[in-house]
């Protein structure tokens, strides 16, 4: 099911329920994704609780609109949390780092955290080099195998998990979320860190990193070791999309998880 939900700056999210009941369960997706890339984890995840996601601005169909800032998008996720109540975060990517700020900031929203792939320091790189790769894309794509053909290289779990984040229009397939808007997205990562919300988080948290992962090197393993109740699994052979590039590990890891802290 989905439904949309009015942030406190006037703009329409869109937030898809996946199903089960419970206590909730946020997944927050990562950048040019949506919520439904999820439906694969959504599935089982809905044996232990109401699983639901947003589209976060500026993505799938919800409205696009700045800021572009952590901040921003991470009060969007602390508000459809807090209209269900307390729960567990799990985040890939750039929903990983809003699901890492959220619970610093609210620690009364966020029972425990799964955080898939992402750093939290980036200063010194630059967008500018996704943004070209991004905006060099053919679009309008033809098809959906065209689709999965631009952006299933060098791993073919991300042109899969990109048809997702497509629609079909008269003259052929876009992507729902626009380059420039992405960019700006992380062009904030590249100036600013958040090591201050990894000091401050509490809750029970998993890190999982992929073996060729987009975070500097050894920094997820330097994240858990600054918080309290932190754990971090390196999964092998996988690369950004842990949860697609090796679904039976990650699945594993974050059961096991949430069977000790829920």
């Amino acid at each position: 099911m989905r439904r949309s939900m009015r942030t406190s700056d006037g703009l329409d999210l869109a937030v898809v329920e996946f199903g089960g009941e419970g206590i909730p369960i946020l997944l927050l997706h990562g950048l040019m994704g949506r919520a439904t890339t999820w439906w694969p984890v959504a599935g089982w995840l809905s044996a232990h609780g109401r699983v639901l996601g947003p589209d976060a601005r500026g993505h799938g169909r919800s409205d696009a609109r700045g800021p572009w800032t952590t901040d921003r998008m991470t009060a969007d996720a602390a508000e459809v949390l807090a209209e269900v109540g307390p729960g567990v975060v799990v985040g890939h990517s750039m929903g990983g780092l809003h699901g890492l700020v959220l619970a610093a900031r609210h620690p009364e929203l966020v029972r425990a955290l799964v955080v898939e792939d992402m750093g939290v320091d980036f200063r010194g790189r630059s967008a500018a080099e996704a943004g070209s790769w991004f905006g060099a894309m053919p679009q309008p794509f033809p098809s959906l195998a065209a689709v999965r053909q631009a952006f299933g290289w060098p791993r073919a779990e991300f042109g899969d998990y990109m048809t997702e984040c497509v629609e079909e229009r008269p003259d052929g397939y876009h992507l729902l979320a626009r380059v420039e808007d992405t960019v700006g997205i992380a062009a904030e990562w590249a100036e600013r860190h958040h090591w201050d919300a990894v000091a401050a988080v509490g809750c029970p948290t998993l890190l999982i990193e992929a073996a060729d992962s987009v975070a500097p090197g050894g920094q997820m393993a330097e994240m858990a070791s600054r918080m309290p109740a932190a754990a971090h699994v390196r999964v092998p052979g996988t690369g950004h999309l842990v949860h697609a590039g090796d679904p039976g590990a990650y699945r594993a890891a974050v059961e096991a998880f949430l069977t000790t802290h829920m």
